[in-house]
C-alpha cells in the first residue's frame, strides 16, 4: 500500500508543487500539462506482460529508453539556453520536459527503493 501511495503520489501529488514553479498564468495549465505527460507510460503495452512489478521501466520502454531521457534532458536545457540567445522557446515545452523527466525520476526511485 505505501508503494502504491509513493508511486503515484510522486506522479500525480509533485506535479502540484512543480507547477508552483511557473509564472502565476501558467501555473494551471503547467500543472494540466505535467499530468498529460503520464501518457508516456503508453509504451507499456508494447511489453510482454504488460505489468510486471519486479520490472525497471527506465531503460525497458522506449519512451522511458536513455536516448529518450537524454532528448528529455536536452529540450529541458534548451528551454533556459534559447531565451540567452533570443530565441524564445514556447512556455510549454518547459513543463513536458519537466514532467516526463520527474515522471522517469519517479519510476526509477520505485524500482530503487522496492527491490
Amino acid at each position: 500500500m505505501l508503494k502504491f501511495l509513493l508511486h503515484y503520489g510522486l506522479h500525480f501529488g509533485a506535479p502540484i508543487l512543480l507547477a508552483m514553479l511557473f509564472k502565476k498564468e501558467h501555473r494551471r495549465k503547467a500543472l494540466y500539462i505535467m499530468w498529460c505527460t503520464m501518457i508516456v507510460d503508453i509504451d507499456h503495452i508494447l511489453a510482454s506482460p504488460v505489468f510486471q512489478p519486479e520490472r525497471m521501466s527506465v531503460g525497458y520502454h522506449p519512451l522511458h529508453s536513455i536516448p529518450a531521457i537524454a532528448a528529455y534532458v536536452i529540450l529541458f536545457g534548451l528551454t533556459f539556453i534559447l531565451p540567452a540567445f533570443r530565441i524564445h522557446a514556447p512556455w510549454w515545452l518547459r513543463p513536458i520536459c519537466l514532467g516526463l523527466l520527474f515522471h522517469m525520476f519517479t519510476d526509477w526511485l520505485d524500482f530503487a527503493l522496492w527491490h
